[in-house]
């Protein structure tokens, strides 16, 4: 008999399953109230009211998972959970369908004008003229990330019979094929498309996205709609060109800060708002909780569950073998995403040295993970991580070797992509930590933390300099700094630590520099 603690209001109907089965027994109690409940609960049951902190956590001994009934876990101390030997879980899809509806109604409620007649109606008015409004056939609908709700709203467009584009620099051909959409850069979206909506994650790429400059771009009378995340769109970039009626309309359900603390933006006639309504649907709170539902119960029933949010339990022995390479595998995967912006068909591991003899599977998965999270909107871990990179038309393989090539451990990440491929190689040692040895064939040897600067230049005298004096213009300390090259005179490499991030300005200016190829900053 495994006890579970339901801590939050969660719908009785969605934990029907744990209701129906005979070796559940659920307690409804507020943590707070619980007493010696929690140190009997196998699991707990959450939605974001309740704080599950490391110290509840270390109060409740028998504890094995949380499990959060909505997609967000900022309410859960996930590292201490994970080193405690707790999963988590959480429920990441289900609000798919009724963030896209709701989309799909602000789109619609904005180009019928129906809010300001229904204002107007029952204001006793009766001013058909004012509201004529625009039919969505045949109109191009431009979606700015092509995620699960980007996808399901692609569909329903399609039904309406608009053109669909989409700019998604991770979206592969093969798969915007068989949605039937097409793709584009973010420019001939921008020029193109008479709606334009937004369903990224908010991540320092996209912030801000659509500003003074982008927005510049559009067509005029174009619509915007945000039903993803408030600062995706900048909202005082969009008053002017409200007011110059190059904008026809806006939509938003999601604000910079919520509540908005600026109203400014709310006066104008040709905005719709919601105070963040799209996950609000009876059946949304219900799925949520029927996921998290099923997915305890499946975990007490022994079986996989889809939705870890961490590590799965596993031995301490095990986990402390494994952890080192993980987090390694994690940070590589990362770091080769943020180094390339485009879409990518096949990821591959070698593993060589004593890691090999360890459960490769998880920390290849761990690999593919880090390499997903930069690209997608929902939480990605080594349970979920195969299965996303599938959606994505993305393969992944490994190779396990006792060979070495100089190191007792090692890992070699190939990753190939539509225009070009990317190697790293890394290594874990013991009391020295994380290093990565070489990049695309340069040998090189840096720690894989914090905030990066990758420089491919020329190996020429004074290039160095050159960016080492831009730096100190700046008043930017170079923490720790590394060279490869392949020849005398080639192709060569540079990369820089900092303790803080560099900004695009002064990317932008070393960009510039002589002998300089490309400069990408990478944080991990």
């Amino acid at each position: 008999m495994f006890r579970i603690l339901v801590s939050d209001k969660i719908s009785e109907e969605g934990l029907q399953p744990l209701l129906n089965s005979s070796h559940i027994m659920l307690v409804n109690k507020n943590v707070a109230d619980a007493g010696e409940e929690l140190e009997t609960a196998d699991a707990l049951l959450v939605r974001s009211a309740t704080q599950v902190t490391e110290e509840l956590m270390k109060k409740m001994p028998q504890l094995k998972i949380v499990a959060r009934a909505g997609v967000g876990v900022d309410n859960i101390d996930v590292e201490a959970a994970t080193k405690l030997g707790i999963v988590v879980i959480n429920a990441p899809d289900g609000n798919t369908i009724s963030t896209t509806e709701h989309t799909f109604a602000m789109m619609a409620s904005m180009l019928r004008h129906i809010p300001q007649a229904t204002v107007s109606v029952k204001s006793n008015e009766w001013n058909r003229n004012a509201f004529v409004g625009t039919e969505m056939r045949g109109k191009t609908l431009g979606i700015v990330g092509l995620g699960r709700i980007g996808s399901e709203l692609a569909k329903r467009a399609r039904a309406f019979e608009m053109n669909v584009i989409v700019f998604d620099p991770f979206l592969t051909e093969e798969r915007a094929y068989k949605i039937g959409v097409t793709t584009a850069s973010l420019d001939e979206l921008l020029s193109t498309a008479d709606i334009i909506t937004v369903h990224t994650p908010l991540t320092k790429e996209t912030k801000g996205l659509l500003n003074e400059k982008t927005l510049s771009k559009t067509k005029k009378g174009v619509y915007l709609i945000n039903c993803a995340r408030g600062g995706i769109i900048e909202e005082a970039a969009v008053i002017p060109l409200l007011e110059s009626g190059h904008i026809r309309g806006i939509a938003l359900d999601v604000f910079e800060t919520e509540p908005p603390e600026n109203t400014s933006l709310l006066q104008y006639e040709q905005v719709i708002a919601t105070p963040h309504l799209g996950a609000s649907t009876k059946e949304a709170q219900l799925n949520v909780a029927s996921q998290v539902s099923e997915e305890v119960l499946a975990f007490f029933n022994g079986e996989p569950v889809t939705s870890s949010i961490n590590l799965p339990t596993i031995s301490k022995e095990v986990y402390e073998k494994i952890m080192p390479f993980y987090q390694l595998a994690k940070k590589m995967g990362n770091f080769v995403s943020q180094c390339m912006a485009e879409p990518v068909n096949e990821i591959s591991v070698a593993y060589e040295g004593s890691v090999g003899e360890l459960q490769t599977a998880a920390i290849t998965k761990s690999l593919i993970a880090g390499f997903l999270s930069p690209r997608v909107a929902s939480t990605v871990n080594e349970v979920n991580a195969g299965m996303i990179a599938k959606e994505r038309g993305i393969s992944f393989s490994e190779k396990i070797s006792n060979e070495t090539s100089g190191y007792e451990n090692c890992l070699t990440v190939k990753v190939v992509g539509n225009k070009s491929v990317f190697s790293i190689k890394g290594t874990y040692i013991p009391h020295y930590g994380e290093r990565i040895v070489e990049l695309n064939g340069f040998n090189i040897d840096f720690y894989p933390d914090g905030h990066l600067l990758y420089i491919q230049h020329s190996d020429k005298p004074g290039a160095i300099g050159r960016v080492g004096r831009l730096l100190g213009d700046h008043s930017i300390n170079i923490a720790t700094m590394q060279v490869g090259r392949k020849q005398r005179g080639g192709d060569a490499i540079m990369m820089l630590s900092f303790d803080k991030a560099v900004t695009e300005r002064v990317v932008s200016e070393l960009n510039d520099l002589e002998g300089i190829v490309s400069v990408r900053t990478i944080d991990l």
